[in-house]
């Protein structure tokens, strides 16, 4: 296993394109017009980002060529683009508690059934791959899942802004990373049984990753997620839930480790294990719903 500290990460050191008055403005016309009325908007918002933005589409076509085994065309990269835009626009809604709007499909739910009934808690991971908000609408669905979003906390804090510009009134707990009882925090939420998402594609400035074969080339991952799973013996799941268009997304669990019956009991042994078959099944995912790869930069840097 290679691990190293990462470097400052391209994707923290770019500016945010979003103030806050411009999520709320678009927030504004997206709940009085609706969604089949402004999603027609997001095909010149597409194009000029996909024209002016040099950086972001050079990324692009660098992952597209690897998940579609071809040099992408120019649609190729809209799709792309617009996969994005889509999942963005959905998010205002998710949030606002119009679910109905979504035709949401899930698959692999018997593996959280099973620790929701046990009454144990569950770490699960997601990527920047289609939408890990659709985790809260799943959330509301039931009445059994509770869940707790688990971020670094330059993030948590982005998060909140918009959230909080999107539906003021939103129920999800963020748990910031890098507080002294941000740990304390997960293992209680555990302990009561509940869900704690986290996305674990991106690492901070000095966290340690580990390099992984990713799409036919080493890309690096944080060991946090995996390495707290690892500590707090907690079963560790991936989520997925991937934009198929219009309005569809198909949601995937997939059984990643949990500690407290998998027969390695080394630590290191179990985290590395665990992220070999994270970026696995990222893989497997990336190749089937290719533009719903959401990393604008150089993820093999």
């Amino acid at each position: 296993m290679t691990t190293a500290a990462a470097p400052d990460p391209e994707w923290m050191s770019r500016p945010e394109r979003g103030a806050t008055i411009v999520i709320k403005t678009f927030v504004w016309i997206a709940l009085h017009l609706g969604r089949r009325a402004v999603r027609p908007l997001l095909y010149p918002i597409c194009l000029y980002f996909l024209v002016f933005s040099t950086a972001s589409r050079r990324a692009s076509s660098d992952y597209l060529t690897r998940a579609l085994g071809r040099k992408p065309g120019f649609v190729d990269q809209f799709r792309h683009y617009h996969a994005f835009a889509a999942c963005l626009l959905d998010r205002i809604f998710l949030l606002n508690n119009q679910i109905g709007l979504l035709d949401i499909r899930a698959e692999g739910e018997d593996f959280a059934d099973e620790i929701l009934a046990s009454g144990r808690g569950c770490l699960l991971v997601g990527a920047h791959l289609g939408s890990f908000e659709v985790l809260s609408a799943l959330g509301a669905r039931r009445s059994d899942l509770r869940v707790s979003l688990v971020m670094y906390e330059e993030n948590a804090r982005k998060i909140n802004t918009a959230l909080n510009a999107i539906n003021p009134a939103h129920k999800i707990e963020i748990i910031s990373l890098g507080q002294f009882d941000s740990i304390l925090r997960i293992e209680t939420k555990l302990a009561q049984g509940e869900f704690v998402g986290m996305l674990a594609d991106r690492g901070l400035d000095g966290e340690r990753q580990m390099r992984v074969p990713f799409l036919g080339a080493d890309a690096a991952f944080p060991l946090g997620p995996f390495r707290i799973a690892a500590m707090l013996k907690c079963p560790i799941i991936l989520m997925v839930a991937l934009y198929r268009g219009g309005g569809r997304y198909d949601v995937h669990f997939d059984r990643l480790m949990d500690p407290a019956t998998d027969v390695a009991a080394d630590h290191p042994l179990l985290v590395e294990t665990a992220i070999r078959l994270y970026v696995e099944k990222l893989e497997h995912y990336c190749r089937s719903a290719p533009y719903n790869w959401f990393n604008f930069y150089d993820f093999w840097k």
